[in-house]
């Protein structure tokens, strides 16, 4: 009988379990059929301008949504000169990390992606162009980095090789002539030119494995950073360096279905015919970092703030010179802090700062100023570190800058030979009826501490002696002379001066 009940209550429980899963499964299979509508999509961003830290932010949240969302592919739209080797690397990083595959594409008709641009195209897992388009231009000293090696181009026959006897099919002969030419080449190097043979070599090292990485042209991408060669969209395609040419985005979309590629290790069949293109847009934390990361705009943020500083100082209690300036001074900093910073340059624009405020307050008739205005101008010249385009300060920049800064200086000189050149005049009516403290005295004068100021003074109408030390009260004046008598004496019985 138990065992009866036991086995009614297990069917039973058997039954209700295949009823839910019966309509569950229904249910899951419409999620899942939702899940991969919502997949159906293509994620577009764009990489256009100067490469920096805006750059590496935008695209951290590209790849960080379509970790999210699963997009089918993300597509790069790069249009850009090149940028900094750092940000650059970010960049690299961030695609190569994508579980979902990117697309890089060289657009519209007429863009290009010179230097960091190219490297980048290099580390996407599809690269194409738009037709009138190139790439290349891939050298050390486009991405911020030490200038290029003066090397000789290579496979250029050693003419001592010839002379020492060294014989074209001895291939120990050759080895040792070939390992012994480098060793003397990087001997004879200067310092910088040995700095740029590292960078160049490391260069080289990294878009190699990048080629390597994704099937490219590997020894075209050497010849870029060496050479700086360029190439257009079709010789790009002919050779090998991209993977194909499409005229827009709904083309590549096209081109790219059915086509095999490589994710973390794992192949993947990429399906993108008919997806729907997103766009990620750059936000506005972006957009401000972009503007704030251009050195002109941040060298003069820290001006702006130098001199609010200053005049908050100089007029105590302005308040809007004082907030404004520490503002700027902040957001100039911030800025500065994102690229690559010559400390040289910053110490000398802050000791020409100091040198201006000091001539401010302690004039020196230009000496200060003038000094200070010099170390301003090769400090800003000397503030990035850096030869990538977009990242220069401009020279029309600093000009403004020091113009600016001169024109202070002329009118505080100016004030100064004024301030020496006028007679000495004292303010008689602030002090008269006003209380003063007896600094000394002897007979019937000494002098007295008023409204800030040292003065002369003897008695009034014959009045005591006052002590070292009390408190008088100023009861006229004779010439720069105060007349001062007790500070408690009614003014009636007194006979004064005026």
């Amino acid at each position: 009988m138990v065992i009866g009940h036991a086995l009614g209550r297990l069917l039973l429980a058997a039954a209700a379990l295949g009823l839910v899963t019966a309509l569950w499964a229904p249910m899951a299979s419409g999620q899942a059929t939702d899940t991969a509508k919502t997949n159906r999509i293509a994620l577009h961003a764009a990489i256009e301008g100067p490469i920096g830290p805006a750059t590496t932010r935008h695209i951290e949240r590209v790849i960080e949504a379509a970790r999210e969302r699963r997009p089918e592919v993300v597509i790069l739209r790069i249009y850009t000169p090149g940028g900094l080797a750092d940000a650059m690397r970010d960049v690299i990083a961030e695609i190569l990390a994508s579980p979902v595959p990117v697309v890089g594409y060289v657009a519209p008709p007429g863009a290009h992606a010179a230097s960091a641009g190219t490297y980048i195209l290099y580390a996407t897992h599809v690269a194409a162009m738009a037709p009138g388009t190139n790439l290349g231009a891939a050298t050390p000293v486009a991405i911020g980095m030490p200038g290029a090696p003066k090397d000789e181009p290579k496979g250029e026959p050693d003419p001592g090789a010839a002379e020492e006897g060294a014989k074209p099919d001895t291939s120990e002969a050759e080895k040792e002539t070939a390992e012994s030419k480098v060793l003397e080449k990087i001997r004879g190097l200067a310092p910088d030119e040995a700095m740029a043979a590292k960078a160049t070599n490391d260069a080289v090292a990294f878009i190699r494995s990048l080629a390597e990485m994704h099937g490219r042209n590997a020894d075209w991408a050497e010849k870029a950073v060496r050479e700086a060669a360029s190439l257009s969209s079709a010789q790009a395609l002919e050779q090998g360096v991209i993977d194909l040419v499409a005229d827009d985005a709904e083309a590549l979309l096209e081109a790219l279905d059915g086509r095999s590629v490589t994710i973390n290790g794992a192949e993947r069949r990429l399906a993108t015919e008919g997806l729907a293109i997103e766009t990620v847009e750059i936000d506005g934390i972006t957009r401000l970092l972009s503007v704030l990361s251009n050195p002109n705009v941040a060298l003069i943020l820290m001006m702006l703030g130098f001199y609010g500083i200053i005049f908050e100082f100089w007029n105590p209690g302005s308040i809007v010179p004082g907030v404004v300036g520490a503002i700027s001074l902040t957001l100039g900093l911030y800025a500065l802090n994102q690229l690559p910073l010559d400390y040289a340059g910053l110490a000398l624009i802050m000791l020409g700062v100091v040198f201006m405020v000091a001539e401010a307050f302690t004039p020196t008739f230009g000496i200060l100023g003038f000094g200070g205005l010099a170390a301003f101008v090769l400090g800003s010249a000397m503030l990035i570190d850096t030869d990538a385009p977009g990242y220069q300060i401009s020279w029309w920049v600093i000009g403004v800058m020091a113009a600016i800064s001169a024109s202070v200086l002329i009118l505080l000189l100016g004030f100064t030979l004024r301030a020496y050149r006028r007679p000495a005049r004292a303010d008689i009516a602030r002090v008269i009826g006003g209380l003063a403290q007896v600094q000394d005295w002897s007979g019937a004068s000494g002098h007295v501490w008023a409204a800030g100021e040292l003065w002369r003074a003897r008695s009034a109408g014959g009045a005591p002696a006052p002590s070292t030390g009390e408190a008088v009260r100023v009861r006229g004046v004779d010439g720069l002379t105060l007349l001062v008598d007790h500070a408690n004496a009614p003014e009636s019985d007194l006979e004064t001066d005026q």
